[in-house]
């Protein structure tokens, strides 16, 4: 068996991935993808750079411990930037990356979609609910 470079190695394991298995990384950043306020932060810094009380502010219910945890993650993710302006008090910003704006197309249109059907998906819940289903 021939040795591989460690380039050839990354591209062949990129090729291998799968989803679908539990260890697979792919599954691990899905996990983390699907997480509502992963979802909610990069839609609110779709519109550009905000301060982190700006995310407060927009995003109703999020916890400052939630919220702190979610843009740390996001930026180990290389999904945003976080830009610390020494001033008193400090201002730190919050960006997109590249990497993120493109998972923002995503991640917004899902945001859409929830906004325009959820009344649709309540009358499917009330239907579900009233019928006898075991």
């Amino acid at each position: 068996m021939p040795t591989m470079t460690a380039a050839q190695r990354r591209e062949q394991a990129r090729v291998e991935y799968d989803a679908f298995i539990r260890g697979c990384p792919t599954n691990q950043l899905l996990d983390r993808l699907s997480d509502k306020w992963v979802s909610l932060v990069v839609a609110a810094l779709s519109t550009g750079p905000m301060r982190y009380s700006d995310l407060t502010r927009k995003i109703a219910g999020v916890s400052p411990k939630m919220l702190t945890q979610t843009v740390r993650a996001l930026e180990r993710d290389g999904i945003l930037d976080r830009t610390v302006t020494p001033s008193v008090p400090v201002r730190v910003d919050y960006e997109l990356t590249p990497l993120g704006h493109s998972l923002a197309v995503l991640l917004t249109a899902v945001k859409t979609w929830a906004e325009t059907h959820i009344d649709e998906v309540h009358q499917a819940r009330e239907r579900y609910d009233t019928t006898d289903t075991p």
